[in-house]
């Protein structure tokens, strides 16, 4: 969009700054998006599906939606979103379109440019249509200059992996806590569907059988080298159920935990 002339942007009034109410969602359409769409979270917690990939949101996020995609959304109604969209077109072709995703870290000059925009449509002082199309432009100038600056898909793909690997570290050092893969998710940022399919990705496990086989790793360690009976490492790694662990430990090594000791 950096081509675009600032006269050539469309501003459409589907544009505010809300606090979306507990119970609100946005749900797919059938029909995909029709223009551009800037949606910027400025607070709490949510979900957005953006063509069939899901997001989970806060203070920064911020998409680019484009004619032709397919979006929904959820929040926490504990950690309501509050939120500014900005529905837009552009006359000209455009050769450069800001990346669909990113989480910005320094926000306060995007925000700057948002509330003002947002100002201008409720006040309508004269000049504010001109104004409102410059405001545009220098909003995408803002994303493509991140985008360069800061590869997004490089940067959310090496966060995403390191964020993986260490939740991966966390069970392997915690392997007694009771660790449910929603809550790992959640430590993610993710959901739950999209957390289990990337943490089997980059580990090369499921996360349930990782979490099991961190157990079982343990309990032998605490057999052979700690001098612990089979009744004291099931306790330590959170079996209620003693004949369970047995039988878990055997499925995994091959051997009773009473042959192991």
């Amino acid at each position: 969009m950096l081509n675009a002339s600032s006269s050539s942007f469309v501003i459409m009034p589907a544009l505010a700054k809300i606090v979306c109410e507990p119970g609100w969602k946005w749900q797919k359409r059938e029909k995909p998006m029709q223009n551009y769409d800037l949606f910027y979270v400025w607070s709490g917690e949510g979900t957005v599906v953006l063509n069939d990939v899901p997001y989970e949101v806060g203070k920064g996020s911020c998409f680019l939606f484009s004619p032709g995609d397919h979006t929904s959304a959820t929040h926490n109604p504990q950690k309501p979103l509050v939120l500014t969209y900005i529905h837009f077109d552009v006359a000209d072709p455009v050769s450069e379109v800001p990346v669909p995703y990113r989480r910005l870290e320094e926000t306060m000059d995007f925000e700057y440019l948002l509330a003002k925009y947002v100002r201008l449509y409720l006040d309508h002082p004269y000049g504010a249509e001109e104004e409102g199309k410059m405001i545009l432009k220098q909003l995408m100038i803002y994303l493509l200059r991140d985008d360069r600056e800061k590869p997004v898909s490089k940067k959310a793909s090496n966060h995403l992996s390191e964020s993986i690997h260490e939740i991966a570290n966390y069970v392997r050092l915690h392997p007694g806590l009771p660790h449910r893969v929603e809550d790992l998710a959640a430590r993610a940022g993710l959901s739950p569907r999209y957390f289990s399919i990337k943490f089997k990705e980059l580990i090369g496990t499921p996360v349930q059988s990782y979490i099991i086989k961190m157990r079982i790793e343990r309990a032998q360690h605490l057999l052979l080298h700690q001098g612990m009976n089979v009744t004291e490492v099931a306790d330590a790694l959170g079996y209620r159920d003693i004949f369970f662990f047995s039988r878990q430990f055997k499925q995994y090594t091959g051997k009773s935990p009473s042959e192991v000791r």
